[in-house]
């Protein structure tokens, strides 16, 4: 079922976000950084969608990865203010401070990195300007996607090890796996659902780790 993009569905999910008790992460060898999970309209504007992007290949790190906007924080700068930055930064699209919902959990990445998911109303977000040197392309994915029966899946290795988590995305035609992929998946089960639902054990494909 579609979720209309619609005031209402704004006051739902800040109302579900100001109520859930996030996990934060204190570990000064951890780079931190933050993550945007930006709610805006969809390529029918009447539906509510994810803003979801896909590094350059000539990246020297992740090059070609899905990822949400975001990056490092800079010094003495909170997870929200990088957010936001870093969502102008890449995408054009400058939003104020009151478009914020909220904070999920942070997330301890394979690479090194504790990741801050920042949840931002993003009105219509029309149009963007991606900055090609970090962004190749833009997707606008569905509520509906994330919160399909399928989701979310996971993939044994041929090795053996534990099973990668990951959720399967018709605007993609595969499964975007973590670290991205479980902080979409705590954003559906806090934000849309109203479960506070924890997403840290969940295992990332060996390709993330470095």
């Amino acid at each position: 079922m579609p979720y209309i993009f619609a005031p209402a569905l704004r006051d739902r999910m800040a109302a579900r976000m100001a109520g859930f008790e996030r996990h934060a992460i204190n570990d000064a060898a951890l780079r931190h950084a933050a993550v945007a999970i930006i709610v805006a309209a969809g390529e029918d504007p009447a539906e509510a969608s994810v803003l979801l992007t896909r590094r350059p290949q000539h990246l020297n790190r992740h090059a070609g990865q899905y990822a949400l906007p975001g990056g490092r924080m800079d010094a003495g700068e909170t997870p929200e203010g990088a957010a936001l930055r870093e969502t102008e930064e890449e995408l054009g699209l400058h939003l104020a401070s009151s478009a914020i919902l909220g904070l999920l959990d942070d997330y301890a990445t394979r690479s090194g990195f504790c990741i801050t998911p920042v949840v931002i109303w993003g009105g219509p977000a029309y149009p963007l300007a991606p900055d090609p040197n970090e962004v190749a392309r833009v997707f606008r994915v569905p509520l509906r996607e994330l919160d399909a029966p399928e989701v979310p899946d996971f993939e044994r290795p041929f090795d053996g090890s534990e099973p990668i988590f990951g959720v399967p995305l018709a605007t993609l035609g595969h499964s975007l796996h973590a670290p991205t992929a479980a902080m979409l998946y705590q954003f559906r089960e806090v934000a849309l659902r109203g479960a506070a639902t924890r997403v840290a054990h969940l295992e990332q494909p060996r390709f993330a780790w470095s």
